[in-house]
């Protein structure tokens, strides 16, 4: 390598390590119920909110599918040069599954985003999305034929600011444009998101783009990575609970997580599917799922219409009330400051409402509120000290992961837990234990240094101490 990149690329790496926020791979670790494991961590860190990877049911049915079927290894190519049966058999039971008019397979939620926003939005359009939107919109947005002035965030969950938003970028755009010429306007969220575990005001949007939009050149896209497999009727997500499903142009969802398998689908119309099919790049120049992938997805909505995912969710939305309301006595009764261990503001605004929601079942309940919104098993514990409370986790064999900007803004540092159907009540207790124990001893050494006397030469041993724990 040149020395002049050389010394590019290191600057650029040693200037993320010294602000701490240099992304490295986390230790190579084996799953808990691997006897030869060297760690045998509790998992509050990956996605696999169901347990699905650790399901013995759905191991069995997988291999069972795999004995079964003609095509495994591989898949041949672009879906435009080979259109496996397996593939076009998925995506067909997938449209019926969600009710949605047509089902369209991408190898991963990333590439679904990129596709979508890449190439559905046309020029003169606007897309407006939430702040805390998914880089893979990002992505696709940078991609498109929308201008930059045209692509507009709004607060998070804000119904009001998005209605804000709209109703300049309406007045703007009918100024700028002849009356007969439409423009389309595309609003981005996520159902439930990653990092802070919030969920969307879907209703509410939707009721804003009617009112806003009477002519209906507004169009909500929905991503259900977060959500699919957890709520609604047999896990169909969010938009389906809140019987949103034809107020919705496109919804994406992933197999990557709660399904225990890999790829996504975007349910849209037929028109949009086959736009996607000549413009959506990622989906064009893609060798496409493999055969394996496919019968492995196709396992996990078995258990998904089976109503053993409906068991796993009541179980998983149980344990993420009990965990948010037990944590947040604690700190209120020890009296943690804030900035050191707090739950997000509007989930303690939420706990005296959360109740555990019951298992799913084939029948359809009747739509829920936006604001009936059921406990997620994201929950950020805010602190100053993210990476000192992960490590101090770590330490008493636990995984949950520090995150920092730029993953989140500036002054959210947060450790993110994922909560599973397959922890345990004593595995919840251990991990508010850990938090809080720590939160107590710093809190304490932090009072000591400042009845010291000490000024930013302690505040920097606080960091150091915490570091430690």
């Amino acid at each position: 390598m040149h020395p002049t990149l050389q010394s590019k690329l290191q600057k650029a790496l040693q200037s993320r390590e010294e602000r701490l926020i240099r992304r490295r791979l986390p230790d190579p670790i084996s799953s808990k119920a691997n006897p030869n494991s060297s760690e045998n961590l509790i998992d509050f860190t990956s996605n696999d909110y169901l347990s699905l990877t650790q399901s013995r049911i759905l191991r069995d049915k997988f291999l069972q599918k795999l004995g079964d079927a003609p095509d495994i290894l591989g898949s041949g190519g672009s879906r435009l040069l080979v259109n496996g049966q397996a593939h076009a058999a998925l995506e067909k039971r997938l449209a019926d599954f969600f009710k949605s008019p047509i089902a369209l397979l991408f190898n991963s939620g990333f590439d679904a985003n990129v596709g979508f926003f890449g190439c559905i939005p046309q020029t003169g359009d606007a897309i407006v999305y939430d702040e805390y939107i998914h880089a893979s919109v990002h992505d696709g947005m940078r991609g498109s034929r929308v201008s930059n002035d045209r692509r507009i965030a709004f607060r998070h969950n804000s119904v009001e600011d998005l209605r804000r938003v709209l109703v300049d970028l309406k007045r703007q755009m009918e100024n700028q444009k002849p009356a007969t010429e439409t423009f389309s306007v595309f609003v981005a969220v996520e159902s439930l998101y990653s990092m802070d575990g919030t969920f969307s005001p879907l209703t509410e949007i939707c009721d804003s783009l009617d009112q806003l939009f009477p002519a209906g050149n507004a169009y909500l896209v929905v991503d259900e990575a977060h959500s699919t497999g957890i709520y609604g009727p047999q896990g169909r997500g969010r938009v389906s609970q809140l019987g949103l499903e034809h107020r919705v142009l496109a919804r994406l969802v992933t197999f990557g997580k709660a399904l225990g398998a890999t790829g996504a689908v975007v349910l849209t119309n037929e028109l949009v599917r086959d736009y996607l099919l000549n413009y959506a790049r990622p989906l064009i120049y893609t060798t496409s799922l493999s055969y394996s992938n496919i019968i492995a997805a196709d396992a996990s909505f078995d258990l998904l219409t089976d109503g053993t995912a409906g068991q796993l969710s009541a179980k998983l939305q149980d344990l993420s009330t009990y965990f948010t309301s037990t944590l947040q006595q604690r700190l209120t009764v020890l009296q943690i400051p804030p900035k050191l261990l707090s739950l997000p503001q509007e989930l303690r605004i939420q706990l005296p409402a959360l109740s555990p929601s019951p298992p799913d079942s084939s029948a359809a309940p009747a739509p829920a509120s936006s604001a009936s919104i059921p406990p997620s098993p994201i929950i950020p514990l805010l602190t100053n000290h993210p990476r000192p409370l992960s490590a101090h986790l770590r330490s008493l064999d636990m995984n949950a992961r520090p995150i920092t900007w730029p993953t989140v803004p500036k002054g959210k540092d947060r450790v993110r837990v994922c909560l599973h159907a397959g922890n345990t009540k004593s595995e919840i207790d251990k991990l508010i234990e850990g938090a809080v124990g720590w939160a107590v001893t710093l809190a304490e050494r932090e009072r000591r240094e400042t009845l010291g006397g000490v000024g930013s030469s302690g505040q920097r041993s606080i960091v150091a101490f915490a570091s430690k724990l």
